[in-house]
Order: C-alpha cells, then structure tokens, then sequence
C-alpha cells in the first residue's frame, strides 16, 4: 500500500531558556485508504506535529512527504489535494451556508458542488440558512464541508468532535468512515478513547514529542493491557488507603483521585477477591480492557488529564 503521509527524523524546537523540544525525532508513515489516529495528552506534540503536515508550521529538521510531494516544493499542489478541518474553524456568521460552500470551493481548481458536500453532511436543509444561526454541531458539520469541498485524498481532521453532544458525534463518525470507505485517507486527533477505536485503522500514542506506541487499537489492548478490568470506587476522600490493601491483586493497579482500577484477566474473581479482604466499595464495575487503559499504562495519565 503506497503511503499518503511519511515523516523521517521530524523536530520541532521552539526557542526558550531553555528550548522546547515539542516534536523529537518522529518518524511515522500513514498508508493510502486508511482511517490513522495521532493520540497524546496535552504537551505531548500532536498539534505541533498535526500543523507541520498540514503545512501550516515549518520544522526545525526533517523530512516530510505528503501524497508524494515535499512542503516548499509543490506547496499548491498539495493545498489542492487535502482538506483539514480544525477543532474550531471561524466561519463568517453573515454568510449563508450555500455562500460559505461556494466560497470555499472558489479555492479549488476541482471538486464538488456546495449542494453536493452538504448532502454528504446531511445539511441540505439549512442551505439558505446564515452560518450565526447554526447549532454547535451543524457549524461542525459545516466545517468538514468546507475541508471536504475540494474533493481531497487526504483529510486531516483535528479533534473534530470535541463539544458536540451524542447524535452530533454518531454522524461525524458516518462521515469520516464513508470518506475511507470511498479510497481516502484520514488523519484524526482526538480525545475520545471510544471514538479513536471506532474508527481508526492503526494510531500511534505520543508522549513527550515522541512516538511510545503504534499498532492498531486491538493490538495495542492486547500488548499493553489486561483481558479485563475492575473499577472501584471508594467513599473516601482518597483512594490511597484502599489501593494498599489490594496490593498483589492482578498485574497492575492504578490509583485515580476518583477510583482504583485493577488490571485482572478473570474480572469476576478479582471482584469476589475484594469482597474476601472485606473491603467494601461505594461501587464496582468490571469491563473489558480499553484504549484508555493503553494510555494510561504508557503515559501515567489519563487522556483528559
């Protein structure tokens, strides 16, 4: 599979006493066709990295390839081949939706039709409608019209859900799955653990502007965590006490300020187990291992901290 994104050896220092080393040393390729996650708490350097490959941002070394083509040697032929849609795009709020579209499209030397791009985010009835009137999540469904307007093979796609309510998210889902679905790729930022096993095809986890972990979402479950997992809950102030008393229960145990989870293959037992140390929690909750849990296991935190 040919690749629509590589990257050798990519930093990106910012100037201080001393530097920022927000980008070090990544390397990281996304093959054509399919749907890749960039994971990582804040400071980790996934929006520095995000905006280098987009072309908003230069870095300090490096090599950087998208769709084939090289940043400051064919900059408009890229810009015509990709659509981005930020976590928060201003749109001018006096403008109508068929306007705004129309506008957008002026940018490009091909692509779709407005009415076209707003069928596929199921915002034809508000083509008349002025962009200041739209709810949350249609201004969100508008924004990946105008990435999607120019018809890209590449779309980047930067926490595009973060605010909006359930039913909002489910559609952005749709639409991103049925853009890989027609052949594109998707380069996605987000901080819903839920949403990145969805509809990723492979993520990598960054932390401290390096790559920690890459594979897809069921692999990285497999290599970094437990089959099940126990959460408890304790009505306390703090947990601390707590976890001491469940030491040597499971692989590993983990000790939030709201909760102790511990990481067991047989969530059942490790529960009666509790219940035998005559421990007793506010609550408890036994589930399958999750990306959250990866990301927890890798960077100590989880992905809101």
């Amino acid at each position: 599979m040919p690749n629509a994104i590589v990257c050798r050896q990519l930093y990106k220092q910012y100037p201080g006493k001393p530097p920022v080393d927000a980008v070090n040393g990544l390397d990281l390729s996304v093959g054509a066709g399919e749907c890749f996650g960039l994971l990582g708490p804040n400071g980790a350097g996934k929006t520095t990295t995000i905006e280098i490959l987009e072309g908003l941002l230069e870095a300090s070394r490096g090599e950087v390839e998208v769709l084939g083509m090289k940043w400051g040697q064919a900059d408009d032929e890229i810009r015509q081949e990709i659509g981005i849609s930020l976590q928060e795009t201003k749109l001018s709020e006096k403008l109508t939706v068929l306007e705004t579209l129309t506008l957008f499209r002026s940018f490009y030397h091909q692509g779709s039709r407005p009415e076209d791009a707003l069928g596929r985010v199921s915002l034809e009835e508000k083509l008349n409608a002025r962009v200041g009137k739209l709810s949350g999540g249609q201004k969100q469904r508008l924004a990946v019209a105008c990435a999607l307007i120019g018809d890209p093979k590449l779309l980047f796609m930067d926490e595009p859900t973060t605010g909006l309510d359930p039913q909002s998210r489910r559609q952005l889902w749709e639409i991103i799955r049925s853009f890989k679905d027609s052949g594109r790729t998707v380069l996605l930022t987000t901080h819903y653990m839920d949403e990145a096993e969805q509809l990723c095809d492979r993520l990598v986890v960054m932390d401290g502007g390096r790559i920690v972990a890459e594979g897809s979402p069921r692999e990285l479950i497999e290599r970094y965590s437990t089959r099940e997992v126990v959460e408890l809950r304790f009505a306390a102030d703090s947990q601390e006490p707590y976890a001491e008393k469940l030491a040597g229960l499971g692989e590993r145990l983990e000790v939030l300020p709201d909760r102790v989870l511990l990481y067991v293959d047989d969530g059942d037992e490790a529960a009666a187990e509790v219940q035998r140390r005559s421990l007793m929690p506010a609550s408890v909750l036994v589930r399958r291992s999750s990306l959250e849990d990866v990301f927890l296991h890798l960077t100590g935190r989880t992905l809101v901290d």
